[in-house]
């Protein structure tokens, strides 16, 4: 099940010409003809279109021209390979889908979601020279390496292949918050419901450690404490109560919930990670949180690390022998830890 939600809000024109331009590229052509719009970027229709095509991988960008009696335009496309070296890759594409598809059939909906966000977060490493081949799925699934654009496109090439209901959310730089790119990530559609995921922030936060889900099924409220808003529009997001820590027992309100897995985890010799909803993660609440854990770890002889994620409010605490020099961290989940 291939989701093509883009298409899906375009009008008849545009649907034919975003088609025409679909056409073209899977037939590797040249040049070819694509219906004159009105009103509607011919680069926005190819941007879309890829967005809900991952398989078409090999398209670079387009460039086009038009005269001024003519109800079309003349699309030239930008190739990444050789037409050869196109389906070479085409062919090693689907096989590969096809071979990290299969040991997920069976599962149900969000056991299937959560195999794929875990292949991400296993396998790829954020590109941080950007190569062209990284912002489409021929980086992550072929290279191991991609951006955000390519791993959100990895994600919905599986969703589809699997499935799932999946589109990917486009979000616009924010330089005066830092922010100096468009960010990608994904919706999905789970038991009737739409959620965000974002495997490119958790992969960032677990990169040598244990995996996060910090970005896994979440709602419009949850996602855009940290994500700017999307430039086209995606399915709106209302389920707040299906986020991984919450489903897993792992959601706190109270100081003694923190105190009780704190215990059991230095006892254990384990990393706790846990989600706080018992009020606003302020610098005192902070504080607070890391002298409860930081008393448990003392009571067996240990000391503790926190590492935040502030805006979904998600604490990590490690244990050890030796007081770190920091026992607070702040985490920033973003374009591979790099903005």
């Amino acid at each position: 099940m291939a989701t093509h939600h883009y298409y899906n809000q375009l009008n008849k024109g545009q649907q034919a010409a975003y088609y025409a331009i679909l056409e073209g590229l899977r037939s590797l052509a040249p040049a070819f003809a694509v219906p004159r719009l009105e009103g509607r970027d011919i680069f926005d229709l190819h941007f879309l279109m890829r967005l809900d095509h991952p398989e078409i991988f090999f398209s670079e960008g387009i460039k086009y021209r038009y005269y001024d009696d003519s109800t079309s335009v003349e699309v030239t496309p930008e190739y990444l390979f050789d037409k050869k070296k196109v389906k070479d890759h085409q062919q090693a594409m689907e096989s590969r889908v096809e071979k990290l598809a299969r040991p997920a059939m069976k599962l149900d909906e969000e056991e299937k979601l959560l195999y794929i966000h875990d292949f991400i977060c296993d396998n790829i490493t954020y590109d941080k020279l950007k190569k062209q081949y990284s912002h489409e799925i021929i980086g992550p699934l072929g290279q191991g390496v991609g951006v955000c654009e390519g791993i959100s496109k990895a994600v919905k090439i599986l969703c589809d292949a699997l499935g799932i209901w999946c589109t990917i959310a486009i979000s616009e730089a924010n330089p005066e918050k830092g922010i100096r790119y468009r960010h990608a990530w994904n919706v999905v559609k789970i038991g009737g419901k739409y959620y965000h995921m974002d495997a490119t922030f958790d992969n960032s936060l677990g990169k040598g450690e244990e995996k996060r889900y910090d970005y896994f099924m979440l709602s419009d409220k949850q996602i855009f404490r940290d994500h700017e808003p999307v430039i086209w529009p995606v399915p709106k997001c209302e389920d707040g109560d299906s986020f991984y820590y919450k489903t897993k027992k792992l959601s706190f309100t109270k100081m003694e919930d923190v105190k009780k897995r704190a215990a059991q985890a230095v006892k254990k010799g384990k990393t706790l990670t846990f989600h706080w909803r018992g009020g606003y993660m302020s610098k005192d609440m902070l504080l607070e949180i890391l002298h409860i854990i930081e008393d448990e770890a003392a009571a067996r002889g240990k000391h503790a690390k926190v590492s935040a994620n502030v805006p979904q409010a998600v604490i990590r605490a490690t244990f050890g022998e030796a007081l770190p020099q920091e026992q607070i961290v702040v985490q920033e989940a973003d374009e591979g830890n790099e903005q």
